[in-house]
């Protein structure tokens, strides 16, 4: 009898079970989804390797028109465990934006150099890969007011159609205060972009960025480690915006999401 328990206990340890796999997040398109493994494993979305950090946690997110569905395998010491992922379709809204000057919206052929140069700048951060975790520290609202811009609308701007926009916008007085949505390190300080005017770009690992623009004054240094909540600038009106506010983004890599997904409603003000 004992032969037989311990010949039964030896199979159970030799076949490989199911990693301990969690996840939670928002699985739609824009939305970003946090897991963690044993530490050692190794994440595949799609076939394409996911970074893991020391301590087990990873993230992915889903694009504007990202596929119904994803497929997630993990790799570990105790076998392989696969999940089809089922990601929620959105609709989303047109928004039309008339007044802005004619250059802001046709840029001049020697405005195009610095536009790309921006965005250059913009990319290289968003290629970066941190081994860190700080998004852990959870997110917040970096400032709140009346919502003037939605994540994914397509944007008519002075009759002339555009690209999504890809964030948040939050209509709030000059001045107001603009703080991290989460524990990050300053990756970008940019005190005038053509489009985006005084620019702060935050890295929270993994590849997790966000972006906050158009403000009015910047109060960090760049390689600076801030907390979430603490203060990063102030709302302004610089770069292309009819009126003070802060747009908010959010990336995974190239993969633009929703800030408003990570956050849920503005608290009470």
């Amino acid at each position: 009898m004992k032969a037989a328990i311990y010949a039964l206990l030896l199979i159970l340890w030799l076949v490989p079970h199911a990693q301990a796999l969690e996840l939670e997040g928002s699985f739609i398109q824009g939305g970003l989804v946090t897991g963690r493994v044993a530490p050692g494993a190794k994440v595949y979305l799609d076939g394409t390797a996911v970074a893991v950090a020391p301590d087990g946690r990873f993230i992915f997110g889903f694009g504007r028109e990202a596929a119904a569905r994803a497929d997630l395998r993990v790799e570990g010491a105790t076998g392989t465990e696969t999940r089809a992922l089922e990601v929620a379709r959105r609709e989303y809204d047109i928004q039309r934006v008339d007044g802005l000057p004619d250059r802001k919206v046709t840029p001049k052929p020697e405005d195009l150099a610095r536009i790309r140069a921006d965005q250059e700048q913009i990319n290289a951060v968003r290629r970066q890969l941190t081994l860190a975790s700080l998004f852990a520290s959870g997110f917040q609202w970096p400032v709140t007011g009346r919502i003037s811009g939605v994540y994914g609308s397509q944007r008519v701007l002075n009759g002339q159609p555009r690209r999504p926009h890809f964030g948040v916008d939050v209509a709030a007085p000059t001045g107001t205060p603009v703080t991290a949505m989460a524990d990050g390190r300053v990756a970008l300080v940019h005190e005038d972009m053509f489009y985006t005017g005084k620019t702060v770009m935050l890295d929270h690992g993994l590849g997790l960025t966000s972006v906050y623009v158009h403000m009015d004054a910047i109060t960090v240094k760049q390689g600076a480690l801030v907390r979430k909540g603490q203060q990063i600038g102030t709302v302004g009106q610089t770069g292309r915006a009819t009126g003070p506010h802060l747009h908010w983004g959010v990336a995974w890599f190239g993969t633009q999401l929703d800030p408003a997904l990570l956050v849920g409603p503005q608290p009470a003000r």
